[in-house]
């Protein structure tokens, strides 16, 4: 935390006052660990950058945080795990205002357990705005996806998706959604307000992809469905609310063998 690598990890260390905690004034990176080595570092980095510059904290230094996560690495054989960078506005008055001083920069790893080959989804009624301040970024203001994750479990699935104000298919609590039409792999376009997630970058860029704006109810009823994310790689959807589908479907496969093909060139990096 702040340079200082902590004798306890789990002592009380962020103070009370800090914007984080008293009003979710943060932006955050979740990167998977394989092999004690981060994957794709430096594209997490120039998201959490970009993400810092939209909240307003813009005094960010990235060296920090890289030596941050040697720190925390360091010696960790993990062969499987999250790390988490957490940049806040730091301690600041009580309210909406931020302080003068520097932000707070905390990473942290912990093992985890490689995700499941397939999941299901449920639509939630609240839509993403595609135009607010925070839209594309990611903040550490995550009370939304709570309340959506929650009611996807209370149905028996493990996420959520939303559509924007304009009825458009966004995305999910915490992963981009594909999904196969006509034998056409699709994704929405980052003007839904999706985040632009690392892992969609990448399937983009080495699998292929057409990038579309369209109503959800087209992503609903497509032959195939597949969720990605940091902590899912590519992960076929058998159920979307009421809808049974056979998975991982042959597109959804393909995906799959190209990113664990291509994802060592990006371990360490």
């Amino acid at each position: 935390m702040n340079g200082e690598l902590l004798a306890d990890p789990s002592a009380p260390a962020v103070p009370v006052t800090d914007h984080g905690l008293t009003v979710g004034d943060g932006v955050f990176e979740s990167i998977k660990v394989v092999d004690g080595q981060a994957f794709a570092l430096g594209l997490h980095l120039d998201r959490l950058e970009r993400s810092a510059t939209g909240l307003g904290l813009d005094r960010l230094d990235v060296d920090v945080v890289r030596r941050g996560v040697a720190a925390v690495l360091d010696g960790d054989p993990m062969r499987l795990g999250r790390l988490r960078i957490t940049v806040t506005g730091g301690p600041s008055p009580m309210g909406s205002g931020r302080g003068s001083g520097p932000p707070t920069v905390i990473v942290a790893a912990s093992p985890m357990d490689p995700a499941k080959e397939t999941t299901t989804v449920i639509t939630v009624p609240w839509p993403r705005n595609e135009r607010g301040a925070m839209a594309g970024l990611k903040t550490t203001s995550y009370a939304e996806n709570v309340v959506a994750l929650a009611a996807a479990q209370r149905k028996g699935a493990t996420e959520a998706v939303f559509a924007n104000l304009q009825g458009h298919l966004c995305e999910g609590t915490g992963s981009n959604v594909f999904y196969v039409v006509d034998g056409e792999l699709r994704t929405p376009t980052l003007a839904s307000g999706c985040l632009a997630g690392v892992t969609r970058r990448l399937v983009l860029e080495w699998f292929g992809g057409t990038e579309v704006d369209e109503p959800i109810e087209v992503a609903a009823q497509a032959d195939e469905i597949f969720l990605v994310s940091t902590t899912r790689d590519v992960q076929g959807v058998t159920r979307w609310d009421d809808r049974e589908l056979d998975a991982p479907g042959p597109v959804t496969r393909e995906a799959l063998v190209t990113w664990r093909k291509r994802e060592p060139e990006l371990v360490g990096r």
